[in-house]
């Protein structure tokens, strides 16, 4: 028994180091944009690469049979494919990381589009690709949970190239830090800027102009949850903010649109917006629930009431610069699709995110509302404006264009 608990300890103390070792290397890349720029460009050629092999792979030796068989094509039917797609939404979460960057490239109003344009097909037909390649090599009720490329070429007879498997996914978990750290160190600093957060965390480094403080607090902060928190918890949570965070920027961007580039009223914006997520609940719960009668209902409340807005409220004519076109339905299809899809995780995720939403309101009823107006007041007391306003105003610009 002792021999046992001295090998538990040393194994403990092994993934400590391990983890501790990665959140050093990560931590350091992402605090020089350069060389954090060169190591993701060299990751993304070999995930290319990577995820080619899968597929030709999972093509050449798969079956065709394997996609009907044994249940059909779609054996769990829609409900099957939305409930599966509220699960894996985290995998959206670096294209709007690439945000983040617009003050450390040149010419953003035209980079990031098409970065955020190109990136979101590119790797979206992958995953697709790869999803279709692995039902070929293995039925889906033959398809385990966890390292399923993995067993997939082991069961084929492939042990190499599942070695290889295992090896790639590893590095890709380091690709997702390397890329998740990225932006979320840089919306802590523009956070920070506003006085939501302690200063502190705004702070840039003097020669690299990276955000250091804020990248070591993160550094830290996602290595102890990684560590004391189970992965499924960590997922479910992280699904349901992304879904909320997509869901406010699909406000904003109606809001921005039609009452500030415009100079409209903001009622009927509001009153919209307000209806739209109400429908937008509605047909959720009736789909939820089965009641199928709400489905029609609903969904012609939504189609009408955003015709109605699009024809009856005024937008002269398309900005010059690049924006999202034919508004307001793309954003109105978005807070459909995050509600809808925020409806099918799990009650327990729902409960631990109103938790967390409890704490950060109170953070912020307790800390941020008393810091920004004593920034104001500040800034007021030195001339009236604050120095980092019209960068923040840029880039906040830029994100909700």
């Amino acid at each position: 028994m002792d021999s046992r608990r001295v090998s538990i300890c040393w194994i403990f103390l092994l993934l400590l180091l391990f983890f501790f070792s990665l959140f050093v290397f990560v931590t350091g890349m992402i605090s020089f944009t350069k060389e954090s720029s060169i190591l993701n460009f060299v990751m993304t050629i070999f995930h290319v690469v990577f995820f080619g092999f899968i597929i030709i792979a999972g093509f050449l030796k798969g079956s065709a049979k394997n996609l009907v068989n044994p249940d059909g094509l779609a054996p769990f039917g829609v409900k099957g494919v939305l409930d599966g797609a509220a699960q894996v939404y985290f995998s959206y979460i670096g294209y709007d990381s690439v945000s983040t960057m617009a003050e450390e490239i040149s010419n953003p109003s035209k980079s990031l589009p098409v970065g955020i344009m190109g990136s979101v097909f590119i790797v979206s037909g992958l995953y697709c690709l790869m999803s279709f390649a692995l039902c070929m090599m293995l039925p889906y009720n033959q398809i385990p949970e966890k390292a399923s490329f993995a067993i997939a070429f082991q069961r084929m007879g492939w042990k190499w190239a599942s070695n290889i498997v295992g090896a790639g996914a590893s590095l890709g978990i380091v690709a997702s830090l390397l890329v998740a750290m990225l932006g979320q160190a840089r919306y802590l600093c523009v956070i920070g800027r506003a006085r939501l957060v302690p200063l502190w965390l705004a702070k840039v480094h003097p020669s690299t102009g990276t955000p250091l403080n804020a990248t070591l607090f993160l550094g830290a902060f996602t290595a102890s949850i990684s560590l004391f928190t189970e992965l499924e918890i960590v997922v479910d949570m992280v699904n349901l903010c992304t879904l909320l965070v997509f869901y406010l920027v699909a406000n904003a961007l109606i809001y921005r649109r039609y009452v500030i580039t415009v100079n409209n009223p903001p009622f009927h914006t509001l009153l919209f917006l307000s209806l739209l997520s109400c429908s937008s609940i509605a047909f959720s719960l009736s789909w939820k629930l089965k009641q199928w009668w709400g489905l029609p209902l609903f969904g012609g409340i939504m189609i009408i009431i955003t015709a109605c807005f699009h024809y009856f409220v005024p937008y002269p004519n398309q900005p010059s610069k690049w924006s999202v076109p034919f508004m307001p339905w793309p954003a109105a299809m978005s807070i459909f699709l995050n509600v809808f899809l925020m409806t099918t995780l799990k009650k327990l995720s729902l409960q631990r995110f109103g938790v967390w939403s409890c704490l950060i309101i109170l953070f912020y009823v307790l800390y941020g509302v008393h810091s920004t107006y004593r920034a104001e007041e500040m800034g007021m007391d030195a001339g009236g404006v604050n120095p980092n306003s019209s960068a923040q105003q840029t880039k906040l610009d830029i994100q909700l264009l």
